[in-house]
């Protein structure tokens, strides 16, 4: 079959919406750098933040090339030593890596800096497609499951100690993917039950927790077939939980630091600090609630030229779109995210390959956990950890991961009508 050309066969509705996201993001940031004395101040200006994403955004562009200029069986072909790389670039920041704000996440470039976190999802996601498209890959056997979970948590245990548990959170969706390629669901549902069991434990005590669980445990026994009863099981199963929710204080204490323990406990309430750690969140809060239905108009809002959301132009980029478009802007947004999203999953899965079509999966819940949990983070349903809005937050290092982690995917699926 001759080969065809990839422009004719790119999909073009998530190129387009991705170039709507870009712009859109450099539109707020631009908004959010601009002080109340700054209105009239050049695009070009290089030394302002809006002037470096407008290079970074520039720089996309051959980065995209170069990704669809590439034969699509490279990307299977030679994802363990792209994995390899990744790795170890992220073990290398504990060596050559610059510090800021406390954190070894980044290698410095002259006055630009490069956080390899960002391309290690790609180079994870091509990792994890190419092991799962081997014939003889079951996870259904333990020991695939396994071997499926190191490749996922490697460069995990790097960006922790960095620290940087946004980053490494983010490798917790690769869970889901496993779970479409044939992972036992009891996965799945055993870390969902323990997130809720350790938020449940800094709002109840052990006891009466242990309690409502026991109860569960016995509506599940007695509602299940008497064949499927297995008492030894459910005890078991109750042990582990009890012991579980014992230690939750102690791991809140004793692992996590000051300020996660300051954002957990300003979510749930127990704690109210607007001056302290809570002030981004409150900030954010009152900026996107004074958008009302349409926004103050784009450079007008007040929150965002007095400076009052700390690292706008970052992680809360979003308060930008809430206070200035309103809740009208906001939904767009949203919606962009929720198609592109959509769209992904819907080209993963006409996919000829299985290679490609997981790696789709694992783009689409890279973007997911992003988008989900930085709007969370912004309206204060989710503790404040640093994970960025794709395409919107400040940073070439995450344009260009993000751009890279699509493209790759878009250029597989350009190609899918040369795969027999």
């Amino acid at each position: 079959m001759k080969n065809q050309s990839v422009t004719n066969n790119l999909d073009w509705i998530s190129v387009v919406i991705y170039i709507i996201l870009v712009i859109m993001g450099w539109l707020n940031i631009y908004s959010s750098s601009l002080s109340s004395i700054e209105q009239e101040t050049s695009i070009f200006d290089f030394s302002q933040i809006y002037g470096k994403q407008f290079l970074f955004i520039l720089f996309s562009i051959p980065i995209i090339f170069i990704v669809l200029s590439i034969d699509a069986k490279f990307y299977e072909k030679y994802s363990s030593i792209i994995f390899a790389i990744a790795l170890i670039s992220l073990a290398g920041l504990f060596l050559f890596g610059k510090t800021i704000a406390g954190q070894r996440c980044w290698y410095a470039i002259g006055s630009f800096t490069l956080q390899p976190s960002e391309f290690a999802k790609a180079a994870t996601s091509l990792a994890l497609a190419k092991y799962l498209s081997d014939v003889q890959v079951n996870l259904k056997d333990f020991n695939r499951q396994v071997q499926a979970m190191i490749i996922i948590f490697l460069p995990v245990m790097l960006i922790l100690p960095q620290p940087d548990p946004g980053s490494a959170l983010i490798y917790t969706v690769f869970i889901l993917v496993l779970y479409r390629e044939g992972l036992p669901s009891w996965y799945v549902w055993t870390g969902f039950i323990a997130i809720v069991l350790f938020v449940l434990a800094l709002i109840i005590k052990p006891l009466p927790l242990i309690g409502i669980a026991l109860a569960a445990i016995l509506f599940v026994y007695y509602r299940s077939r008497i064949i499927d009863r297995n008492w030894i099981l459910s005890s078991i199963i109750l042990v582990c939980i009890s012991g579980y929710v014992f230690s939750v204080d102690y791991v809140f204490e004793n692992v996590f630091k000051q300020h996660h323990r300051d954002r957990f406990n300003i979510l749930l309430g127990k704690e109210v600090d607007m001056k302290g750690v809570g002030y981004n969140t409150n900030q954010s809060e009152i900026a996107i609630g004074s958008g009302g239905w349409f926004g103050k108009g784009y450079l007008e809002g007040t929150q965002t030229k007095g400076g009052f959301v700390p690292e706008q132009h970052t992680d809360y980029i979003f308060t930008t779109v809430g206070e200035e478009w309103g809740f009208t802007g906001s939904l767009f947004v949203i919606a962009l995210f929720v198609i592109l999203i959509i769209r992904i999953i819907y080209l993963a899965e006409r996919q000829k390959t299985k290679f490609s079509r997981v790696y789709g999966y694992c783009v689409a819940g890279i973007l997911f956990i992003h988008f989900f949990v930085n709007i969370a983070m912004v309206v204060g349903v989710f503790p404040t950890i640093g994970v960025p809005l794709p395409f919107f937050s400040y940073g070439g290092s995450g344009l260009w991961g993000f751009t890279i982690l699509l493209f790759i995917f878009l250029k597989m699926d350009a190609n899918k009508v040369n795969e027999w």
